[in-house]
């Protein structure tokens, strides 16, 4: 186990919990509530911790409970940890949330029945990337129920031990590292620290699950605070396609690549499609490292990589891409990642 791997376990996030005005039945108002959310969880989850800090307060009668930030209501299938980096660009602490018990928006979230509605959600998920992985999700679904049970109870408590022995019966290995050349050079920018990371290197022919949460913009911004707000998730395309990885000596295949590999459209000179699966796009030059990736964009490209976040870090683009999908990849086996483009409104139109 890395030390990577352990600390996207342990990361969590300060929220602060305030019921909507139109629910609080008492004067004084309830003060908020303090949680630490865990990256890897997910916002129904909290409820067990919420509820009783509220309920003094609530008005009678009962409702699916849901969340919102500045009036936008949060998916509750998406980790926590990237409805955060998707929706605090220049981010907040603690993240002030607001909790509702009533008027669930159903024309807008799908409906959610506590744990278990976000338990199912998960083992979805993992049947999908395992279908992705390997060709089909067997194993995932002849998993025994102790099994599915620890493993379920691995990730409520953030027991990564626990998760890696359940897990590894599932045999969904995505990568091999090897050791790359002039690795220790290779820098990964956070909002919270910054420094030198012990970098492992590169993937053999493999498919990797990919969840690309992304962001246009048109006009540019130098720094997070202004930035353009998500206030409207028709303004984030939700894109799961994965990566389909070979490995060619003397060359690695970058995170810069990926980016461009899952958008063949913003980045066309950079991607195919792979005859026979319009889902997976693939490089014309196969595993080549890119030149001055995220910079200024080529004759071809339309568009230009602002920024990429994944677990609350921004690492920069040419790193190795196995590297990041073995230390920040979420237990359900997919690779989230918040992508920012900055693209001219005429060639969004065009498109």
């Amino acid at each position: 186990m890395s030390s990577a791997q352990k600390q996207v376990w342990e990361g969590a996030i300060p929220l602060q919990i305030h019921l909507h005005e139109s629910e609080v039945t008492t004067l004084p108002p309830p003060p908020p509530a303090f949680v630490l959310a865990p990256r890897i969880g997910y916002l129904p989850l909290l409820i067990s911790l919420v509820k009783p800090h509220f309920s003094s307060t609530l008005p009678p009668g009962l409702d699916a409970v849901w969340f919102d930030y500045k009036g936008l209501p949060l998916k509750w299938y998406i980790p926590t940890g990237v409805l955060f980096d998707l929706l605090c660009v220049e981010p907040e602490r603690p993240w002030n949330l607001t909790v509702h018990f009533r008027g669930y928006p159903s024309n807008v979230l799908l409906p959610c029945e506590g744990e278990d509605s976000v338990k199912w959600s998960f083992i979805n998920s993992l049947k999908e990337a395992a279908y992705v992985i390997n060709g089909n999700s067997k194993n995932v679904m002849n998993m025994s129920q102790p099994d599915q049970v620890e493993l379920w109870s691995s990730v409520l408590n953030g027991n990564l031990e626990i998760y890696r022995r359940v897990a590894s019966k599932l045999k969904l290995g995505t990568s091999e590292d090897e050791y790359t050349e002039n690795a220790s050079s290779v820098l990964i920018k956070s909002p919270q620290s910054t420094g030198d990371t012990d970098v492992t290197g590169q993937v053999k022919t493999g498919r990797i699950p990919v969840r690309l949460y992304l962001w246009i913009v048109n006009e540019e911004f130098d720094d997070f605070e202004d930035a353009p707000q998500i206030d409207n998730w028709d303004k984030v395309s939700y894109i799961n396609r994965p990566v389909e990885l070979h490995k060619e000596d003397g060359k690695y295949f970058s995170l810069n690549d990926a980016v461009k590999r899952i958008l063949p459209e913003f980045f066309p000179e950079n991607s195919f499609v792979i005859e026979g699966n319009a889902n997976i796009n693939q490089s014309g030059e196969e595993g080549e490292r890119s030149s001055d990736p995220g910079s200024s964009c080529n004759a071809a490209e339309i568009a230009k990589i602002k920024f990429v976040r994944i677990q609350g870090i921004e690492p920069v683009l040419d790193i190795p891409f196995s590297w990041v999908v073995n230390n920040f990849m979420n237990p359900e086996y997919f690779l989230h990642m918040c992508v920012c483009l900055k693209v001219k409104a005429n060639a969004v139109q065009n498109g």
